[in-house]
């Protein structure tokens, strides 16, 4: 890999007309928390393939002058980078918002710069597994896989639904079931116990931004949910499957139902890993799940801590307390336990987030630290955790470096892991 240590990217803008220029004087700036900062030279690296540019309406690109010491402000628009997956923002795009800006959607805004005839980033590589790269696949393989999908399984709402997931949103999980490879997702709830700031498949109207996907609008069955994972077991050698995806609520209110498919699947010679994505309120369906032949949860979270914790989760019949109790219970029944930490960089790497988390995990010996990127307008974040005390930040390789010496069996990833039998 191409050493970063004396590269000093500049200033990446845009016009209205949505035409991208590096500036010739400007050093790329980035953002952690509400601190604006030159990028650190051991996070930068070349832009992935498969990242995504947005241009950020109403907010001027900000650059550094080194010959005055000064941050400047262009008169265009400052450009961000979602990065592809496998990676994690380690800083956000510098910018000035001006007054009557719209809340940006529900993606994550990353620093990017230019420098060497390429395009840099801050994030790290947190995963080697290919599991969403689709480059070299050409879309009329999906559609195929997606047709044949329909023709294989008659009648499966879930299959219907899925397949329209694939083609009509570009979702990965769902490309991948068509393609008959890696990971299957399994949406099966209509509602949710918790009410995220930045829920993807439900938003309200006085919200200002639109959910990025429908959710699913109806129940599958338990005979809907096990031919798809029977199905899928046929294609792929190491299968996944996964119940808690984007189009849905949240899985474990509708636990008897996932209970009784797995049960099916297994009995049916089911094998590999299941997997269910939660955000773990309710420890008592826990027990039946696992005995059903789950043997993997990932809980998602923005904070190990319940006071940020509830401003975005907002739980609705549920208290954080109970978050930490299903995850001493998993472990307790031997499942496999990941958090999907929901990384924002300047305060999910401060101090009082790192004790927090260290304390969670030493406690309980969960497993494994999915790093996904909070996908928020980043004002709109930092404007709810006004009043919480975070503290200086560390960065995002000192924050994981620090976690794995204080915990050495914990595993950091981007995807949920296959499960040796």
């Amino acid at each position: 890999m191409a050493t970063t240590k004396h590269v000093q990217p500049t200033l990446v803008f845009a016009d209205e007309s949505g035409n991208i220029y590096d500036h010739p004087d400007l050093l790329m700036l980035c953002r952690r928390g509400g601190e604006l900062t030159l990028p650190r030279p051991d996070e930068l690296m070349p832009l992935p393939a498969g990242s995504e540019f947005f241009l950020l309406p109403g907010r001027s690109a900000l650059g550094f002058d080194p010959e005055t010491g000064e941050v400047e402000e262009l008169d265009e628009l400052a450009v961000a980078v979602f990065a592809s997956p496998a990676h994690t923002l380690s800083a956000l795009a510098a910018y000035n918002k001006r007054p009557g800006a719209p809340t940006l959607p529900l993606f994550a805004y990353g620093a990017v710069g230019f420098a060497e005839g390429r395009f840099w980033v801050c994030a790290k590589k947190v995963d080697q597994d290919r599991r969403q790269v689709f480059e070299g696949i050409p879309r009329e393989r999906i559609e195929n896989g997606a047709r044949k999908l329909l023709t294989e399984l008659p009648g499966n709402r879930l299959i219907r639904h899925l397949t329209g997931c694939a083609l009509t949103y570009g979702c990965p999980a769902a490309k991948n079931l068509a393609l008959g490879r890696f990971e299957a997702p399994l949406p099966t709830s209509r509602t949710c116990n918790a009410r995220c700031v930045g829920c993807i498949s439900l938003q309200p109207e006085e919200s200002g931004f639109p959910s990025t996907q429908n959710r699913i609008a109806f129940s599958p069955t338990e005979k809907e949910i096990c031919e798809v994972m029977l199905h899928h077991q046929r294609k792929e050698k190491r299968p996944i499957y996964s119940f808690g995806q984007g189009c849905e609520g949240e899985p474990l209110t509708e636990a008897p139902r996932i209970g009784k498919a797995v049960t099916q699947f297994r009995k049916a010679g089911g094998r590999g890993t299941v997997n269910i994505n939660t955000n773990a309120s309710l420890h008592a369906a826990l027990p039946g799940l696992a005995g059903a032949g789950v043997n993997s949860i990932r809980v998602t979270l923005n904070s190990a801590r319940q006071a940020p914790y509830d401003i975005y989760h907002r739980p609705n019949g549920y208290a954080f307390a109970d978050v930490l109790t299903s995850i001493r219970t998993a472990k307790g029944l031997g499942l496999f336990v990941s958090l999907n930490l929901l990384y924002f960089p300047g305060l999910t790497d401060c101090e009082a987030e790192w004790d927090a988390l260290n304390e969670l995990v030493a406690e309980t010996k969960l497993d494994f630290i999915q790093l996904r990127n909070l996908n928020l307008d980043p004002e709109l974040y930092l404007g709810l955790m006004q009043g919480v005390e975070f503290g200086p930040c560390m960065g995002l390789a000192n924050f994981l470096k620090r976690l794995k010496k204080a915990n050495p069996w914990l595993g950091f990833g981007y995807f949920n892991p296959y499960l040796e039998a």
